[in-house]
């Protein structure tokens, strides 16, 4: 065509921006605006879309100058575009400015920019703006107790609960399960079983997505044989509710019965494979191993876990093997098991926050242990970030905060100037974060483009 109009043209560009590849929206635009095309308030929300999925502030700034070149800046649309644009990047001051300078709003402005300051740990910021708005809908609540619990206070996740009821704002499953998982994240099984009676009394349908978190909640409460009963139930199972009754009973019930889990996971009675283990699945079997001593099976599991299912090692699993070793009284394979492993603090959790591992996986001496791991390794490597990280990591998960200032300072009078944290997750949140949240999680932000 020698000739775009602009609805042709903004057509190609909200194509492009919605596909693999949204930088071609870029380059399109900017090819035809050398062809005398004149864009509208249509054509820049597709826009600075695609350069919030090229992950480009540079790109996005100079749409946002184009914006004001043109005159559409106080678009609703466009406007709620770059409030989207400006708090992706965690740009709260600019996200905050555009906001302030809108003389209408709707509510995926306020939306937008309150999930902004909650992804950027402003959560007071965000509390504020959610209290003063007085229509609020079921993704705003979401965002809200989706907030608190990442930002580890579960229990004004639970308030909020409460008071979306007592309003009479009807949740949907994301609300329910924040409400399920922040329950299980303060181990309040209480007010869990309050939640499940609700959904009960409700005749709420329980999704596979909600009894998935309730069997996670139930064992993190410690109540493993409620779990198991839900578990049992289930006439569809994918690999996410596997792995929570896996964990639920490697870790928090009796550790044999998750082998057996295991074993019926993988093999039917045909000896077809049934579901596919991931590296989850892996931690809690060799949890189990570890606390019951199973060298062998541990052994064969370990190599499972790499040779059959193609799964490489995280230093969760190294640190499994490792408290495996040591339960039966080989510490120095212990030790040789974490000398060579590299920690990421850019990694997962779970390859990094071994102190959270070292607290799930309980099993008689695990402080002692632990102890007498990163000691040795210390011994060996004595200029060894991470060897000290791990013995810091090991005395604060068994509160002894004493011991943790000392490594500290040996480490400065060493040298060693960069001091680890001593933040502490549980495996379970871990799991929980990496494998449960993210399937409702990319539904919340399907509700929120829909409001």
């Amino acid at each position: 065509m020698d000739f775009y109009d602009a609805f042709c043209a903004n057509t190609l560009i909200k194509a492009y921006s919605c596909s693999l590849m949204p930088q071609k929206a870029l380059f399109f635009y900017f090819e035809m605006l050398k062809d005398g095309f004149f864009p509208n308030s249509f054509s820049f929300p597709p826009l600075i879309s695609a350069c919030v999925k090229m992950g480009s502030v540079k790109m996005g700034q100079i749409c946002h100058a184009h914006v004001v070149k043109n005159g559409v800046d106080s678009v609703l649309q466009v406007q709620n575009a770059l409030v989207h644009f400006y708090a992706c990047f965690g740009l709260m001051d600019v996200a905050r400015e555009v906001f302030d300078e809108m003389s209408v709003r709707d509510m995926v402005t306020f939306n937008t920019l309150i999930n902004g300051f909650v992804k950027a740990g402003e959560i007071s910021v965000a509390h504020k703006l959610f209290d003063a708005m007085v229509e609020k809908n079921v993704v705003l609540w979401n965002i809200m107790i989706t907030g608190y619990l990442k930002l580890g206070n579960p229990g004004n996740g639970l308030k909020l609960f409460r008071k979306m009821m007592e309003v009479g704002c009807r949740g949907n499953d994301v609300t329910i399960v924040n409400a399920i998982t922040a329950c299980s994240r303060s181990a309040r099984l209480k007010e869990g079983k309050s939640v499940h009676g609700w959904l009960i009394r409700k005749r709420v349908k329980l999704t596979l997505f909600i009894n998935t978190a309730l069997i996670y909640m139930y064992s993190r409460c410690q109540r493993v044989d409620i779990a198991q009963l839900i578990f049992d139930e289930l006439s569809i199972r994918n690999l996410v509710c596997w792995n929570a009754m896996i964990l639920g009973n490697c870790i928090h019930g009796n550790a044999l019965d998750g082998l057996s889990l295991f074993t019926e996971m993988i093999d039917d009675k045909r000896g077809k494979k049934r579901v596919l283990p991931d590296e989850i699945t892996f931690i809690g079997v060799l949890c189990a191993c570890a606390r019951e001593g199973l060298l062998i099976q541990g052994r064969k599991l370990f190599s499972l876990m790499k040779d059959e299912f193609n799964i490489k090692p995280s230093f969760a699993h190294h640190w499994c093997m490792a408290n495996l070793y040591a339960k039966v009284g080989l510490l120095q394979d212990a030790v040789e098991v974490l000398r060579d492993i590299e920690l990421d603090e850019d990694a997962l959790p779970e390859s990094s926050l071994f102190a959270g591992l070292f607290t799930s996986v309980r099993f008689q001496g695990s402080t002692y242990v632990g102890e007498k791991i990163a000691k040795e390794l210390i011994e060996q490597d004595p200029l060894n970030f991470s060897y000290y990280e791990l013995l810091v990591n090991v005395y604060a998960a068994s509160e002894r905060w004493e011991e943790v200032t000392q490594t500290k300072d040996l480490m400065k009078s060493r040298g060693i100037l960069k001091i680890p944290g001593c933040g502490l997750k549980n495996l379970e949140e871990v799991v929980h974060n990496t494998r449960v949240e993210e399937e409702w999680r990319s539904r919340e932000d399907v509700l929120a483009l829909l409001q």
